[in-house]
């Protein structure tokens, strides 16, 4: 018989109740659902923790509570009837009372697309909506939220963090800061600085050890966002 979903100490506990409630009792048929393997399951019931993009994909696919898969707090099933608020693990610079909420009035609008991916069509389509907003202290100034994949402003900014951005202008640039450049043929994150010539900036990652400078020429960009700052996802 199922335990009380109010009263699962852990997560994996709580993950094998989901197994038993929308997987039949058996893993196969949960794993398969998601894409993933049995095998994986089988871990994650033991004690391995999932990584964040599996959490998302349970709670997506069969309608599970983030609050309780994260907390055991509240019923498994989700609440539409309620604005849905989850405390999102920050960097250390940051306060702790950063929430995800499903209120559009409500925050900064994130959506899950990476930057150096798919950004621009979402950026500049009238149609998307965004996944959620962000409520953030100390990030009301940023006109929207995304994804980051790759190493190269590491370890600042992480793989798989999402970051602020607020669009701005090449006037605007402060050499020194880090910026979000989309440029004519791809998208970049990183330290503007002074370039060799007036005409050029110079693109300089944190993870020297493995990336090196570069120079663009400045009539190359399209668009400019200052990076406010950077917080990685918990779920």
């Amino acid at each position: 018989m199922a335990k009380n979903s109010e009263n699962i100490a852990t997560i994996h506990e709580r993950l094998a109740l989901c197994v038993q409630i929308f997987g039949d009792g058996k893993n196969t048929a949960f794993a398969e659902k998601l894409g993933v393997s049995e095998g994986n399951i089988r871990g994650y019931i033991k004690g391995v923790v999932p990584k964040a993009d599996v959490l998302e994909r349970i709670v997506r696919t069969y309608d599970i509570s983030p609050e309780w898969l994260l907390t055991g707090i509240g019923d498994i099933r989700k609440n539409d009837s309620q604005s849905h608020q989850i405390k999102i693990e920050k960097n250390a610079d940051y306060e702790e009372n950063s929430s995800v909420s499903q209120d559009p009035s409500i925050g900064v609008p994130y959506y899950d697309v990476d930057f150096i991916g798919g950004f621009s069509e979402v950026f500049n389509s009238q149609t998307t909506v965004p996944a959620c907003n962000i409520v953030a202290p100390g990030f009301e100034k940023a006109s929207l939220w995304c994804n980051v994949t790759g190493h190269s402003m590491e370890p600042k900014i992480n793989h798989g963090d999402i970051i602020a951005l607020r669009q701005c202008t090449i006037d605007d640039v402060q050499y020194g800061e880090i910026y979000a450049v989309v440029l004519d043929k791809f998208r970049t994150i990183k330290i503007l600085r002074k370039g060799s010539t007036p005409d050029v900036f110079r693109y300089v990652p944190i993870n020297r050890a493995e990336y090196d400078d570069q120079e663009f020429p400045i009539r190359r960009i399209i668009t400019i966002f200052e990076v406010i700052g950077s917080m990685s996802k918990f779920f």
